[in-house]
């Protein structure tokens, strides 16, 4: 059976209310579309864990800079509504930006302290939009659990943080990076890519996979680690770094050596194009 599309509030609360009438428990993906294997792991891993999946494609205009890809970002409606009846998802929630943010919107969403670094040092006001866009899928579909992927880590740590200080009633799911046979992790953007792009893009794996490496064999000092991971991307000719950082996964702060859980993690530019990467490491000693 099709998934229901809607693309007005009061329609998706009227679909969620009878979910809710069968005592279906709701789990949401929220998306940008363009859907490939890392959605699908997301939406298979709401499909077995929950009765009522929805899935929210908005292309959400708060969270892209003036100079960024908004306008040209992916868009394949159709694809990504044949990929959802494949995996059987009940609802596709996919409002244009004068619903989510009709005339006279004023309020935004904002998690301090974790917003501003990595990434949101390079793309200011990024992850004030994407709370901000984030909350409102919360109050709107209310899910009892929401999916969402370990490539963006800073992103679902900050959503984690949001939902904890605003006493938000749902679970965060977190799953795992989906990366090609290369290594290279899967993501919307990867298609911007020319072939000599891709080719090097693989670098991002490689420098995450170097600094593991490093500390199964007992390095804890970040500065080399850093080092290493820039070491490695100089060497692709078509990549330009934005940042590689060791970072504290609960503050996001720099370490000088890693212990508790660690985020690995890089930007690195292909062109215009702007992908990211990164790995989880738990040091005990």
């Amino acid at each position: 059976m099709p998934p229901l599309i809607t693309t007005a509030i009061e329609d998706t609360l009227g679909a969620l209310a009878r979910a809710r009438q069968r005592s279906l428990t709701i789990g949401l993906v929220p998306t940008m579309g363009a859907l490939h294997a890392g959605h699908i792991s997301l939406i298979r891993a709401a499909r077995a864990e929950t009765g009522f999946v929805v899935v929210s494609i908005f292309v959400n205009p708060t969270q892209f800079g003036p100079s960024e890809d908004f306008h040209r970002y992916p868009r394949p409606f159709d694809q990504d509504v044949q990929v959802c009846a494949a995996e059987g998802v009940d609802l596709i929630f996919h409002p244009d930006s004068g619903t989510l943010y009709p005339v006279g919107y004023q309020t935004y969403v904002e998690v301090h302290g974790l917003e501003e670094v990595l990434c949101g040092a390079s793309r200011p006001g990024h992850f004030r939009g994407v709370v901000t866009v984030v909350c409102k899928l919360f109050n709107i579909i209310q899910p009892a659990v929401a999916y969402f992927g370990q490539k963006d880590a800073q992103q679902a740590r900050i959503i984690q943080q949001m939902v904890r200080d605003l006493n938000l009633p749902l679970a965060i799911q977190v799953q795992p990076i989906v990366r090609e046979a290369d290594g290279l992790a899967l993501s919307s953007r990867n298609q911007y890519l020319d072939a000599n792009q891709r080719r090097q893009a693989t670098v991002l794996y490689r420098s995450l996979e170097e600094v593991r490496e490093l500390v199964n064999t007992g390095q804890r000092d970040a500065a080399i680690l850093v080092q290493t991971m820039k070491n490695r991307i100089a060497t692709a000719a078509a990549a330009r770094l934005d940042y590689a950082a060791v970072v504290d996964f609960e503050t996001l702060k720099p370490l000088e050596r890693l212990h508790g859980q660690a985020l690995v993690a890089l930007a690195v530019y292909f062109g215009s194009t702007r992908l990211i990467d990164n790995i989880l490491l738990k040091v005990d000693d």
